[in-house]
């Protein structure tokens, strides 16, 4: 059986994700920093296993890296992001979104390469948004990260694809999820508004093309981005 591991599983687009790859028959690690609850309650429900680390922790993501053992898909899925004026973002809050958003990628990237180089085999995934492709006034730092990731992604892609490692990106637009739900119901229905399809994105929308870029009808298509966000950015 495939093994995948998911950052950010327990969440909603991350929990979406694992449920997806859990039916296309993998073997999924639902990685959480403090969601123990809901992730091991996922696990027991798509038959797979919480693992509790920080992505920005690198020696916790090596051990859970040891602990699993070799891995077929990796989808760095864990994000963080603030709502406010660059100018008044404070630099902790700065830094851990670009830890959380990208460097954390990074590191679990790092952690589980080496065992993919060595197969010749295995795929990685990366969360974007649409906002690291055209940025978004009052997320600034959660734009950078997420356009980081974006570049993380196609040079990455071009470093390990003679290693028969396929790394593409789907970059989300604006899905449902908690992390929504701050939103009134009046900027809801102006951001519609914006949205040509008329409809909110959901996470499943998400984790289908997490399972169509993970699957063998992607096989050739690496340092991808995969825009879901229902012709918001074109």
């Amino acid at each position: 059986m495939k093994k995948a591991l998911v950052t950010g599983g327990s969440g909603g687009i991350g929990e979406a994700v694992c449920r997806k790859l859990a039916e296309d028959g993998y073997f999924v690690y639902i990685a959480y920093s403090s969601s123990e609850e809901k992730a091991r309650k996922l696990a027991a429900e798509i038959g797979g296993e919480a693992v509790g680390f920080d992505v920005v922790d690198s020696a916790a993501i090596k051990k859970a890296a040891a602990d699993i053992g070799a891995l077929d898909l990796l989808v760095n899925n864990a994000g963080i992001s603030e709502i406010d004026l660059f100018t008044s973002i404070s630099e902790e809050k700065s830094s851990r979104i670009m830890s959380v958003n990208l460097i954390g990628a990074m590191n679990c990237a790092r952690c589980v390469l080496p065992d993919m180089i060595h197969r010749k085999s295995g795929c990685i995934i990366n969360i974007s948004s649409m906002w690291g492709q055209c940025g978004a006034s009052c997320e600034v730092d959660y734009s950078a990260s997420k356009a980081g990731l974006i570049g993380f992604t196609k040079a990455l892609a071009k470093e390990t694809a003679p290693s028969g490692i396929r790394v593409n990106c789907v970059s989300p637009g604006f899905i449902m999820t908690e992390m929504n739900s701050r939103f009134s119901q009046e900027d809801l229905e102006l951001i519609l508004e914006d949205i040509p399809l008329g409809i909110f994105g959901e996470p499943r929308h998400v984790a289908d093309a997490v399972s169509f870029l993970a699957s063998d009808r992607a096989e050739y298509i690496t340092g991808q981005i995969l825009a879901v966000n229902g012709g918001m950015v074109i």
